[in-house]
Parts: C-alpha cells; structure tokens; sequence
C-alpha cells in the first residue's frame, strides 16, 4: 500500500493530530515516516521586513529541531521507522506548500498527512491555508486531519 508517508509537523495541537494519524497509518501498512518541519523566518515580521537577525534564525531551527526529535521520540514508541527533515524557505516568493512538495517529491512520498485548522470565510481569506495551496498544488494522496473545535 504506502511505502512512504510524508507529514508536516510544526508541534500545533492540530499538527500533534496529524502525526498520531500519520503514525497510525505507517503502523498498519510498515510504511516509513518522514516528518518534515518547515522554517519561514518571514511569517512573524511580513514582507516589509528586509534584515532577519542571525540570532532569531538560530533560535528558529533550534525550536524545529527540537519538535522533530519529540516527532522522532513519538515515532520510535510507536515502532515505526522515522527520518526527519528541517526545511526552509528558498526565497521571499517560496511557499511552504511549494517547499513541502520538493520534499515529496525527493523523498518519494506516496501519502501525505496534514493538519488543518478548518478555518472558514474571512478567517479563512485573511489567513490562507497551507494545506489548501499544498493540495492545489501536489499530485499526491493527502489526508488532511482537522484539529478539535
């Protein structure tokens, strides 16, 4: 069945959802799980920002490599084999669903497990959505685990 499953973990509430699926999914069919966590320094400050302090980037990949070796931790628990995956946007025009899709690809992914947040109408608009853009864009299977209302 999946030989590959793919998740994208930042250590929400809903991502945390994600990954028990993800880990369940790789349990039933042997598959191996890839966690992928994805850094966008730019999130916080918005595009007028032209200088991210070396500082804030280290603590940025301090914190992702700290969620994928609790994901690392979970998965080892769970008797499923895990590899994990610290990425980060390639340029101000890069998405994080357009980085999640390069990492499908290289690694071969035949499923990928999202969190959603089930955000809708101007909430929705105002924010955009990650999983949205990610499976307008992907050729995978994705299966999308909401987080609790």
């Amino acid at each position: 069945m999946y030989e590959k499953i793919l998740m994208a973990f930042d250590g929400s509430e809903t991502s945390k959802r994600a990954l028990a699926e993800a880990l369940r999914i790789a349990r039933l069919t042997g598959a191996q799980l890839y966690v992928a966590n994805v850094i966008d320094i730019l999130a916080p400050f918005g595009m007028g920002l032209a200088y991210v302090p070396v500082d804030l980037i280290a603590m940025y990949r301090e914190d992702a490599k700290r969620l994928l070796e609790a994901a690392r931790d979970e998965a080892k628990a769970a008797d499923v084999h895990c590899e994990t995956e610290l990425l980060q946007l390639q340029s101000v025009t890069d998405s994080v669903a357009d980085c999640l899709n390069r990492c499908v690809t290289r690694v071969g992914a035949q499923l990928v497990v999202l969190g959603t947040h089930g955000r809708r109408g101007v909430r929705r608009a105002l924010l955009g959505s990650v999983a949205e853009e990610f499976v307008r864009e992907t050729d995978r299977p994705v299966l999308l685990v909401r987080g609790l209302s």
